[in-house]
């Protein structure tokens, strides 16, 4: 029987491995403009497909190397579109389950490390899901481990670490999450793991407190707890052997953390001056301090 459907993690193999594929995203423009895979193609053609045209797609020009994946936002109106291209002579598939399925895509990235190996004393793999921008990091020193912010399937974790020999022995929050569901509780009883999350974090499970300097080993590698209140009151940054340091939604790359999320405009306000004070702290470190936030403004393409 013809396949005519691809699961997310078919679609996430072909683009981690660099095959030739084609995404075809039929959506709206408003939705797509939230949230897209890097590299899928845009045709406007949602509401014609629905509408039962036969022509919907007759005009799209698409490479004939490789598989066309059409995407929608629940895998439904994307196989009508994979239909009409197959007629045409297109391998299409339409991807299971659309984009709400990618939103728990996953890729990963060999950290660059400032120095060598032996200098930062670890080695650093960036997780990232690739449908929501979420990030975080597994580290690794001698045959230990520790995930910080776990956001994707906690074997995954427990897959990379075996991969290359590490058990994991910590799981760590930068703050609790608010525009994901955290991973970490349940990779901590999976991986048998001792759960850390800042001082005064407003949860109701169990857990290891770290109050600003505490440190955590990891082998010859150590995490240092730098408090970093602002966009929640307990965030707090974690700092790896003076060199790299895990900012979860303090600092990104080209922004920092919103401080006005569940917040009045005069607590909107406060939060703010907070804020400054902890991006003020984090700028008194040395300028080669790697930064690894806990989300990416855009989406993660799978260039390695």
């Amino acid at each position: 029987m013809t396949r005519t459907t691809i699961e997310v993690e078919g679609l996430r193999d072909l683009l981690d491995q660099g095959q030739p594929v084609t995404v075809l995203d039929i959506r709206r423009s408003a939705e797509r403009a939230e949230w897209a895979i890097p590299g899928s193609v845009h045709v406007e053609a949602y509401d014609a497909l629905n509408a039962d045209d036969p022509n919907a797609l007759a005009d799209v020009d698409l490479p004939r190397e490789g598989p066309v994946v059409a995407v929608c936002g629940a895998g439904k109106t994307s196989v009508i579109a994979a239909e009409q291209l197959r007629a045409r002579g297109f391998q299409a598939l339409s991807l299971a389950g659309g984009m709400k399925a990618w939103s728990l895509a996953w890729n990963t990235a060999e950290v660059e490390i400032p120095g060598t190996e032996a200098d930062m004393g670890a080695e650093i793999v960036q997780i990232r899901r690739t449908g929501k921008g979420c990030l975080s990091y597994l580290i690794g020193s001698g045959s230990e481990a520790a995930v910080i912010d776990a956001a994707v399937d906690p074997e995954v974790y427990l897959g990379l670490a075996e991969e290359r020999g590490w058990k994991i022995i910590h799981i760590l929050d930068t703050h609790v999450h608010a525009d994901h569901l955290s991973r970490s509780g349940m990779l901590a009883d999976l991986a048998g793991a001792g759960l850390y999350m800042p001082e005064g974090a407003p949860v109701a499970y169990p857990f290891f407190a770290l109050d600003d300097g505490d440190e955590i080993r990891i082998s010859a590698a150590r995490l240092k707890a730098l408090r970093t209140p602002g966009h929640t009151a307990e965030s707090t940054s974690y700092l790896m052997n003076g060199k790299a340091l895990f900012t979860g939604d303090t600092l990104f790359l080209s922004a920092v953390g919103r401080p006005d999320l569940e917040a009045s405009l005069d607590r909107a306000h406060e939060k703010a001056r907070v804020l400054h004070g902890s991006l003020s702290r984090v700028l008194g470190l040395d300028p080669e301090t790697l930064v690894l936030p806990g989300h990416t403004s855009e989406p993660v393409s799978f260039d390695g």
